[in-house]
């Protein structure tokens, strides 16, 4: 019966069943349009105004940062998983910390945590030299051969723990530190130059601050706390949620980093069993800069600082 099926089969049907590779053509996916949206709808959507910034998250090629099975999720809005527990971070927070850092042409830059280098490229755009140092071996060597590869060779890369910095190196006129201590490392204050900027988000588990300090006359001053951010854990169901309240609507980040962020904090305090005093952003806020102001003032302890991301998903980030 089968034969006399396949013997009234019209020709061109039973050639197009063919397997000629030549009849697919393998489509990639255009990187430069997708990672325009991403500017245009994630980053400067949001607030990043600045156009050397913006213009570096342009041309910084993160789907080379990810594993290839993520790359058609590159540019979406949310961090994504490079091994060893870590992530790379959130598109717009590692826009809005190098916003956050307010570089020049000639700074020179410490990252503590490198994650999968994404960071590490971004600014590299933007200054003359970056020192990135990294705690886990396997990603540091990742790290160092992806931004070889794409030709970052103003970026160093080394294993090791980020408490001690990078003596060798120092003074940097700017810090950028990717995950939440206990207090803030002595170490980096003293090879912070005077003047320069420290990037470091504060907080726990249940939400951070970026925050940014400048040092005047050898100590940490003026705190200034650049963004308010809840933990990634949290991030994929904010969005869903505000796509589903706004009927699904495109647009719906326009007013859910105001609204919806406030409506997150108090949901996360609420979950963590954060003081009622934190529930408000305003007042959460507030808190996280007394902690900051501990941090700084905590006495020094052995500590190593080696960015965990899911301490607190870096609490708001991850290995950038």
């Amino acid at each position: 019966m089968l034969r006399r099926l396949l013997s009234l089969m019209p020709l061109p049907f039973l050639a197009s069943c063919g397997s000629n590779p030549g009849n697919h053509e393998t489509h990639s996916p255009d990187w430069e349009a997708l990672r325009a949206r991403m500017v245009e709808q994630q980053i400067e959507r949001r607030g990043v105004r600045s156009p050397q910034v913006l213009a570096a998250m342009h041309r910084v090629p993160r789907h080379e940062f990810v594993p290839s099975s993520l790359r058609h999720e590159a540019y979406h809005d949310y961090p994504l998983p490079i091994g060893f527990g870590q992530t790379i971070s959130q598109p717009y927070i590692v826009a809005a910390m190098t916003e956050a850092l307010a570089l020049r042409p000639s700074d020179k830059v410490l990252e503590i945590g490198t994650g999968s280098g994404y960071q590490a490229a971004v600014l590299a755009e933007l200054v003359s030299n970056v020192y990135s140092i990294e705690i886990i071996p396997e990603l540091a060597q990742r790290a160092a051969a992806d931004l070889f590869r794409l030709g970052y060779t103003n970026v160093h890369v080394r294993t090791g723990d980020g408490y001690a910095g990078w003596p060798e190196h120092a003074p940097f006129d700017a810090i950028i530190v990717t995950c939440a201590p206990e207090n803030i490392p002595p170490p980096l204050v003293q090879q912070l130059a005077d003047g320069g900027r420290m990037v470091i988000p504060v907080g726990g588990r249940w939400g951070q601050s970026l925050v940014r300090m400048t040092k005047r006359a050898g100590a940490l001053a003026a705190y200034h706390a650049a963004l308010a951010i809840a933990p990634d854990s949290w991030y994929p169901r904010r969005r869903r949620f505000w796509a589903w309240l706004c009927g699904g609507r495109r647009d719906f980040r326009r007013w859910s980093t105001t609204f919806g962020r406030r409506k997150l904090h108090r949901a996360a305090a609420r979950r963590h069993d954060v003081p009622a005093s934190c529930h408000a952003a305003a007042r959460y806020t507030t808190a996280c800069m007394a902690a900051v102001q501990q941090a700084a003032e905590k006495p020094a302890r052995p500590h190593r600082l080696g960015c965990d991301k899911h301490d607190h998903n870096h609490g708001y980030t991850s290995h950038s």
